[in-house]
């Protein structure tokens, strides 16, 4: 679930509601704003979400971007240097009270909940892949000056700087744009005129998937073996498209 307060439901109330009606998928915010999200009651919401779904929760954070959200709360938006410092520090404290440091109910069930951060800023990733269990890379970089558009590094240079940074550490992509399409050439054309980007770095980037489903499932496999990458987060307008995807990919 994305957390963007606000502007989305309530991820740890959709989670558990989820949680529910499922027995296997894993459950987290993807990602929980550090800057507005208190440790405490991050690791209270995880934990709980950990008890209700029998040991499935994730605990996803990233440092936060858009101006209004901490605007919302009464906070003015630090610069880069203290977002992530503060999403550092965000993420130590509800680690240690997942573990029983300060927090003593509810307990969780799993022995450690897994720690996903998502962003693209080098020192958060290099901070991520000593310390998280899994990081989302994004493909965005710095903020524009409306705080919710940002320039994107899906240049193959940029991404594979990334993939470096997170030090072997399992990483995966946030599909920016998926397309099921019989002219791929054309939804790459068209996509890189709306972002203003290179048609030919979009073409080999983790963050579009545009064709049919037997290009985009080989693009998946190019993908694998150049970056290791195999996990894919996607937005709703491509779920409907992802078991047909996942039996072409096979």
């Amino acid at each position: 679930m994305p957390d963007h307060p606000g502007s989305c439901a309530a991820p740890f109330v959709a989670l558990a509601a989820a949680a529910a009606v499922t027995s296997r998928i894993r459950l987290g915010s993807y990602v929980s704003n550090a800057g507005v999200r208190e440790p405490l009651l991050l690791a209270s919401d995880v934990a709980t979400l950990d008890v209700v779904s029998g040991g499935r929760a994730v605990l996803g954070l990233g440092a936060g971007h858009t101006p209004a959200e901490w605007e919302a709360v009464g906070r003015v938006r630090p610069d880069v240097r203290g977002r992530i410092d503060h999403c550092i520090m965000v993420a130590e404290a509800a680690t240690r009270m997942l573990a029983g440091d300060g927090m003593a109910e509810p307990r969780p069930v799993q022995q450690k909940v897994p720690l996903l951060i998502g962003g693209g800023n080098s020192r958060l990733l290099r901070w991520a892949a000593g310390h998280a269990d899994l990081i989302g890379l994004s493909g965005l970089g710095r903020t524009l000056a409306d705080g919710h558009r940002h320039e994107a590094r899906w240049r193959s240079d940029q991404v594979d700087a990334q993939i470096e940074l997170c030090g072997g550490k399992p990483a995966e992509a946030l599909v920016q744009r998926f397309e099921v399409t019989d002219d791929g050439g054309a939804g790459y054309s068209a996509y890189a005129k709306e972002v203003e980007a290179d048609e030919a770095d979009l073409m080999t980037c983790p963050f579009v998937l545009i064709g049919t489903l037997g290009e985009i499932a080989a693009k998946l496999r190019q993908l694998k073996s150049r970056w290791g990458i195999s996990r894919f987060a996607v937005r709703p307008p491509a779920i409907e498209g992802v078991t047909a995807l996942l039996a072409a990919a096979r």
